[in-house]
């Protein structure tokens, strides 16, 4: 039975939460992937108005003083072997594992830095009536491990901008991706359409085991 690989997961002797119970503010939650779909707003969506820089990225990320930038942080966080640190956040060697396809990656230059979410998927599911400052700090979420993730140049330019109807990593790990995107669009209270729902419910019942672990964003 296939079970998720979700960096954030916790003990599975954690309590289940429901979605609707009184929590403090932004407090995490875990629950069930089944529970954590049904628990998706459905709106129809629109990418009336959108455009890549309306969401400010990169920006100087958590350590606005180490010359690292939110992308260059994302690599350095999630790099296996670690590289080493040049001058100007320049990386040389290191190893990465892309996860979207199951590949060693030995170069920085060949990452690239994935939103779970994409930006214009984000833009369509609610991101167009937010602040400005609101769509930079989504753009540059470090605060949950599963925002941001480095993975290959192809594998993330064959994503695009499709969600899990359109498009899904190796099947070794779509478990792992559907509940790390679930949990980015309720972090963020994004909506979902209905072929997406359908794609999501239906990898939901293909992973009973799956849990997904999230903190609603400030």
């Amino acid at each position: 039975m296939i079970q998720t690989l979700l960096r954030a997961a916790t003990a599975t002797a954690l309590t289940v939460l429901p979605l609707t119970m009184n929590a403090p503010a932004h407090a995490a939650e875990t629950v069930s992937f089944s529970e954590a779909v049904a628990g998706l707003p459905l709106a129809a969506e629109s990418r009336e108005g959108y455009q890549r820089t309306s969401f400010k990225h990169w920006n100087a990320g958590q350590n606005p003083t180490d010359g690292c930038n939110t992308r260059m942080e994302v690599l350095l966080a999630e790099a296996v072997n670690a590289p080493d640190v040049l001058p100007g956040c320049k990386l040389s060697g290191g190893r990465w594992w892309s996860y979207y396809d199951a590949k060693w990656v030995t170069s920085a230059g060949a990452l690239d830095v994935d939103h779970m979410v994409p930006l214009a998927e984000a833009w369509d599911s609610g991101a167009s009536q937010w602040t400005a400052e609101r769509r930079e700090a989504y753009a540059n979420d470090l605060d949950a491990e599963t925002s941001l993730v480095a993975v290959t140049a192809g594998s993330n330019r064959s994503k695009a901008d499709k969600d899990p109807a359109e498009w899904l990593p190796n099947p070794e790990v779509t478990c792992r991706y559907g509940a790390e995107w679930t949990g980015d669009k309720l972090r963020w209270r994004l909506t979902v359409d209905t072929d997406e729902l359908a794609a999501l419910t239906q990898l939901a019942e293909a992973c009973p085991n799956t849990t997904v672990d999230y903190e609603p964003a400030p």
